[in-house]
């Protein structure tokens, strides 16, 4: 006597009322089978595809109906099967999105457990969520017009709910500022522009901002990444597109090699010629911590500077977009002083030599006795030694020169032979 057939699944589970879903049963003892039930009701059609598998059209019906099997050997055990209702769809928010897509909608309805697809027009979701057997969220797809988004369940495709793709215009930008920053980035710059609602990327070139804010419509705070010296196009992408460009300069960080002259009066007002690199945009000269009293970038390589007052020795560095530079030295000469002098008279011609005392005068240049100037030595910074050029009879100022300027006078009397 043969065996009766055992069921021990049936997949899918679950089917539409209106009957037509085409489930494979499986299990043993299937061979000369003459019937497959749903509940009371008989399969639409069956076929045996071996001892161990049927698959069978599933006919109309309700709830949850017991599938069973009839061969020679008998009428095997039941397995459920659930007639799942037909969904529907009684709302979409929002109902409207841009056409790039990316926007997530609720759908509201009834009977979307189970849901398998979520469809707008003839496109899949990017993605849903089944939050319950009434909700539904999903992400749209990309697309134009108006379409029809349904819900594929085992019970079937739900009615449509009409959702909008609305025309989204690219962004524009206007400016940017400021409108360089240094080549390793960090620098915040504002953009401008309209359609910048939105926006989910800022690239400078082809690298990602560090980051940025979109602070309203117009505009958009953002800050540069690292980059490579010259001109890049900053654009931003929103729902509708990539926006133009505008540029953006990365600098150079600014180096120094030299400065002429290096040496000048404590008083200030030396003009220097600064000579080095990356030199344009400069924003600040700086002697030590006090800014020049002026200067003018010449070229990308020369800058003309006028020394404040200071003393010491400084370092003069460059401020640019690019950052700071080096620094080169630059020394503050004091204006030297004369105290005395010995002797204090002598012969009308030449040949006496005259010692000067005081201080600041180790870089004296010039000795002048009156409008003449005198050969000397620098013996000290408190002791020159001059040859007193001849003259007229009669007092002479007497005075040195150094960077530091002009020294203040003392007396020197040319005396002749006794009765002229």
């Amino acid at each position: 006597m043969a065996s009766p057939p055992v069921i021990s699944s049936v997949s899918p589970a679950a089917g539409a009322p209106g009957g037509g879903t085409v489930v494979t049963l499986t299990g043993s003892n299937f061979t000369q089978a003459t019937a497959v039930r749903f509940g009371p009701y008989f399969a639409l059609s069956f076929t045996v595809v071996s001892a161990s598998r049927i698959t069978a059209v599933a006919p109309p019906g309700s709830g949850t109906v017991q599938v069973t099997v009839t061969t020679p050997g008998g009428t095997s055990n039941g397995v459920a099967f659930g007639y799942a209702a037909v969904p529907t769809l009684t709302g979409v928010s929002p109902a409207t999105g841009p056409a790039s897509g990316g926007t997530v909608v609720t759908l509201t309805g009834t009977n979307l457990l189970g849901a398998t697809a979520v469809r707008f027009g003839a496109v899949n979701a990017t993605s849903f969520t089944v939050v319950s057997a009434t909700q539904i969220t999903a992400v749209a797809p990309p697309g134009s017009g108006t379409v029809q988004v349904t819900v594929v369940t085992p019970g079937g495709t739900s009615n449509g709910v009409g959702y909008s793709y609305v025309a989204v215009p690219a962004p524009v930008l206007t400016s940017v500022s400021p409108g360089q920053g240094p080549v390793g980035g960090g620098n915040t710059v504002t953009l401008t522009g309209t359609g910048l609602t939105g926006v989910t990327t800022v690239t400078f070139g082809s690298t990602p901002a560090s980051s940025f804010t979109v602070v309203s419509a117009t505009q958009i705070t953002a800050v540069a990444p690292p980059g490579a010296a010259g001109p890049v196009q900053v654009t931003v992408t929103g729902p509708g597109g990539t926006s133009n460009g505008v540029t953006y300069f990365y600098v150079g960080v600014p180096t120094l090699t030299g400065v002429s002259p290096a040496t000048g009066p404590a008083s200030g007002g030396t003009t220097v010629t600064l000579t080095g690199t990356n030199l344009l945009g400069a924003t600040a000269v700086r002697f030590g911590a006090v800014n020049a009293t002026s200067f003018t970038v010449v070229s990308a390589t020369q800058i003309t500077a006028v020394a404040p007052p200071g003393s010491g020795t400084v370092q003069i560095t460059v401020v640019t977009p690019g950052g700071t530079s080096n620094g080169v030295a630059y020394t503050y000469v004091p204006t030297p002083v004369l105290t005395g002098l010995s002797p204090t008279e002598g012969p009308l011609d030449t040949g006496i030599t005259v010692t000067l005392f005081g201080s600041g005068l180790t870089t004296t240049s010039s000795v002048l006795f009156g409008t003449t100037p005198a050969s000397f030595t620098v013996v000290s910074d408190t002791w020159v030694t001059a040859i007193a050029p001849a003259g007229p009879a009669g007092p002479v100022n007497v005075r040195v020169t150094t960077p530091g300027g002009s020294s203040n006078s003392v007396v020197y009397t040319r005396v002749g032979p006794p009765g002229i």
